[in-house]
């Protein structure tokens, strides 16, 4: 509390005046960042753009968010030391905006514009990645926030592209079973 408090030029008593507890300040910035991400998943899902698009700016605007605009952002990484009402409330949203961005890419392996995958498999994967930026990226960096999200997100989807699938060989069979080592 302190750390913020001084980040935020006042008191850390003066803190107390806005949220009870760390709690209550960790859900705040979550409940924002989660708030500004299910806007930019509408706004992407009802544009008539085609799905690489909507996914490009989703991942874009999930990544200006975590990375620039909103501190306190990247607290979704701390989100299961909240109390019990509080996490659930933040999971349900977190849910919500997954399964948005599974749904986007369901119908763009529908629709034959990426290549055939699990679509919960791969929201994951960028969502993990994109997350795990706030620990890498740099604001003195040589690349500003804006320019690693259009970066990032169009190095992720390029590897969903119908078009580029790489060949069978060396990949296991669907089976269901695991690759023998």
């Amino acid at each position: 509390m302190r750390d913020i408090a001084a980040a935020a030029d006042i008191s850390p008593g003066n803190l107390y005046n806005y949220f009870k507890g760390k709690g209550e300040l960790l859900f705040f910035c979550q409940d924002s960042s989660l708030d500004r991400m299910l806007v930019s998943l509408e706004k992407s899902r009802r544009s008539r753009a085609s799905a690489t698009e909507k996914l490009v700016s989703i991942i874009e605007s999930h990544l200006r968010c975590v990375l620039d605009e909103v501190e306190g952002s990247a607290a979704h990484l701390f989100a299961n030391g909240l109390p019990a009402r509080l996490h659930e409330q933040i999971a349900g949203k977190r849910d919500r905006y997954e399964r948005g961005i599974r749904n986007l890419i369901a119908a763009g392996v529908q629709s034959g514009e990426f290549a055939p995958c699990e679509p919960a498999l791969v929201a994951r994967a960028i969502l993990g990645a994109s997350n795990w930026s706030v620990r890498w990226f740099n604001p003195e960096g040589r690349l500003t926030a804006g320019e690693v999200a259009s970066e990032f997100a169009r190095y992720l989807v390029r590897g969903l592209s119908a078009k580029a699938e790489p060949s069978s060989v060396g990949r296991r069979k669907r089976s269901g079973k695991a690759a023998p080592r």
